[in-house]
């Protein structure tokens, strides 16, 4: 199995997010059941004030589009032809849904609008902050690129560490010895990674082969019912990525560690260690190691930089001695 990624994006229907029951918004459906197949596309979240004020420009169809106590009361303070012609221009936009907050009674106009052009009505007795919060997070999961690659993936001192290399190299055999010393395993062989936001990855195992971990000359063998629950974890950001690889007699390694190599997935970088294998290396250890230096630079701290200042200032120091 090689270390291209599978990459793709899941999609969310109304209808789909009408039957999320994780949701906890008794959502129902008033009006556009026509519509209930209408892509979400993103997970932010609209509100339709200035679209009823007559400003549309800016109003992105492919979001949840939301009417609170604001807008309800701005609706009632029109007069009927206002009020209708303000509802009216909502039909040409194509929304994919609109969900009312606070358990409101939508004007009836609002409610033909939704049946004439398929644009689900939906209404939930929660408070549009978090109706607003709930739905954000639900979409960003469900919505979130997403790719998968082959590799093992570990929580070490707090750090989501990404094993890579081909098959037979000996990352799993790297991964139990870690479990041994402590550490948690996120997912073997398969992880599953997807972007959080602009620049977070997150990673985590399939529902299949979770926590199930193959080594050559045992098998299969599960991680949680050996080692317990504390040896595993659900889910990890990615913070460093370690390849391993057979050693070459004459590839150029990184002695000083002053060369920072990045790896990219779904666009956004995180830091790679290239790891040269050889029979005796420790190479759990290793990656402890690597660890540390990871939590040290975030924290600002660059042990090789320093250790180069302080040999170009001995010169000048001895001449002064």
């Amino acid at each position: 199995m090689s270390d291209e990624p599978d990459a793709g994006q899941k999609s969310c229907s109304t209808g789909d997010l009408c039957s999320a029951r994780e949701l906890g918004l008794s959502l129902e459906v008033l009006a556009g059941h026509g519509g209930m197949a209408n892509a979400i596309r993103s997970p932010r979240i609209q509100k339709l004030g200035l679209a009823l004020a007559g400003y549309t420009a800016y109003v992105h169809p492919d979001r949840v589009q939301m009417v609170g106590g604001s807008e309800i009361n701005f609706l009632q303070a029109m007069d009927a032809g206002a009020r209708r012609a303000a509802i009216r221009r909502l039909e040409s936009l194509h929304l994919c849904c609109i969900v009312i907050t606070k358990g409101l009674d939508p004007p009836r106009e609002l409610l033909e609008v939704g049946e004439s052009g398929n644009i689900p009505i939906l209404r939930s007795p929660a408070l549009s902050s978090l109706v607003v919060a709930r739905i954000a997070n639900y979409l960003e999961e469900r919505l979130a690129p997403q790719m998968t690659i082959h590799g093992v993936l570990l929580d070490v001192f707090g750090l989501g560490i990404l094993l890579l290399g081909p098959s037979g190299i000996g990352k799993s055999e790297c991964a139990l010895e870690l479990i041994l010393k402590g550490h948690r395993l996120v997912a073997d062989d398969l992880v599953e990674i997807k972007r959080r936001a602009i620049d977070r990855l997150v990673g985590e195992g399939g529902q299949v082969l979770k926590y199930h971990m193959e080594l050559r000359g045992l098998g299969i063998i599960d991680i949680k019912e050996l080692f317990g629950i504390s040896a595993t974890g659900s889910s990890q950001t990615l913070d460093l990525a370690v390849r391993l690889q057979p050693w070459k007699q004459d590839a150029d390694y990184d002695r000083l560690g002053l060369e920072q190599s990045m790896i990219e997935f779904l666009g956004v970088s995180i830091p790679l260690i290239e790891m040269p294998m050889v029979p005796g290396r420790n190479v759990a250890a290793l990656v402890e190691v690597a660890a540390r230096l990871c939590l040290l630079r975030q924290r600002g701290y660059e042990p090789s930089r320093e250790f180069l200042e302080i040999l170009s200032r001995a010169p000048g120091e001895s001449q002064q001695s």
